[in-house]
């Protein structure tokens, strides 16, 4: 399945939450939640019925999804991989999304939205333990470091994100030093760690892949 190109303003409104797409937008009053404005779609009433089970679940696997910005076929592949993991399966799963290399530039406050952290990597800004790497998807380990690229510490972009930590600092498994411009993670967080998206019901995902 293609990326999703059209505005993700429109994704924020189907689920009906803040999906935190756009960065310091989705934080201002321009912001479609903030003004309440309905889900899309062309009849009201019909979205105002009591859904299935099914599309509760549905509606769940596909906000989650869409948080970490990820296609299909990659968000299956990666509840499989939380599945063949010892221990709970959904919080498996929020354990792998959360070391994700473009999440975790993300985390760290070096840019200002998953979708602008997953550019950053692509273009080969970040490095790991001192060398680049260009892969969203790249799994973070405990103890690595993760920096910008000499070359790149002047980005505008990357300067105006961190200027998000001075008012609300990184997660606790998180370590950053902002005028070096690199952080370390510290360790994999629990689900009970990841306060922001509390709201996010895992197990229905799970049973919904297991139908």
């Amino acid at each position: 399945m293609a990326r999703y190109t059209g505005p993700v303003c429109r994704l924020c409104r189907a689920e009906q939450k803040k999906l935190m797409l756009k960065g310091d937008r989705c934080k201002s009053d321009k912001c479609a939640i903030n003004k309440k404005r309905p889900a899309p779609g062309k009849d009201p009433k019909a979205r105002a019925g009591k859904r299935s089970d099914y599309g509760i679940q549905l509606r769940e696997k596909q906000k989650l999804k869409r948080i970490y910005g990820m296609q299909e076929k990659q968000f299956g592949l990666f509840f499989e991989r939380a599945l063949r993991m010892t221990g709970i399966t959904g919080e498996n799963l929020f354990v792998l999304l959360e070391r994700r290399l473009d999440n975790v530039v993300y985390r760290l406050r070096f840019a200002s939205s998953r979708s602008q952290a997953r550019q950053v990597v692509l273009h080969g800004h970040i490095t790991v333990n001192g060398k680049r790497v260009n892969v969203p998807s790249y799994l973070i380990k405990a103890e690595d470091e993760i920096a910008v690229g000499e070359t790149s510490k002047g980005l505008v972009i990357v300067k105006d994100a961190l200027k998000e930590f001075g008012k609300s600092g990184v997660m606790p498994w998180l370590q950053l030093d902002p005028d070096a411009m690199k952080g370390k993670f510290l360790a994999s967080p629990r689900r009970s760690d990841i306060t922001d998206l509390a709201d996010i019901k895992e197990q229905m995902i799970v049973e919904l892949y297991s139908k």
